[in-house]
């Protein structure tokens, strides 16, 4: 379960596909690693809310706030500040290779600190270790190598691990 392959897709319209910006990487994980990361993802989340480790207004990557409960926090947040006669103003960000930077033992340590079990601890140490990857081009398959940094895109408890 702590290996996958990436399918690498070129992107269309690129003048150029030497670089790696113009291709896109997908990664395909088995479907049973799939089911018990995200029941996994489900645990660590309840502990999460419970320790106080996320903002309670935290909406993406946890199960029953979404989109909606997003949109509609930010909603009542600018019309109560309106209301007030305060000047409001909103600031987006779109994190990029978040995924790709989930240091392991940093991750420990914060998760240590807030109070997190050890076997959960264990769990998400190992989830994090250890893994390989394989990528695949126009279907012919590469050398497997080692995974040293990051979380899993495309894994059900991956956001969370990065948020947390």
């Amino acid at each position: 379960m702590k290996k996958a392959n990436g399918i690498v897709l070129d992107k269309p319209g690129k003048p150029d596909y030497r670089t790696l910006a113009c291709c896109r990487i997908i990664v395909l994980l088995e479907t049973i690693s799939k089911i018990l990361k995200r029941l996994s993802a489900l645990g660590l989340a309840a502990a999460a809310r419970t320790l106080c480790l996320l903002h309670p207004n935290q909406c993406g990557s946890l199960a029953g706030v979404g989109c909606f409960d997003a949109v509609a926090t930010l909603t009542h947040e600018v019309r109560l500040l309106q209301a007030a006669s305060f000047n409001v103003s909103t600031l987006f960000l779109d994190v990029q290779c978040g995924f790709d930077n989930v240091c392991a033992n940093r991750l420990s340590s914060i998760l240590a600190k807030g109070g997190v079990s050890a076997y959960l601890l264990a769990w998400i140490k190992s989830f994090l270790s250890s893994r390989q990857w394989r990528l695949i081009f126009q279907g012919a398959p590469s050398v497997i190598c080692p995974v040293t940094v990051g979380a899993p895109q495309g894994s059900p408890i991956s956001p969370l691990l990065f948020l947390l």
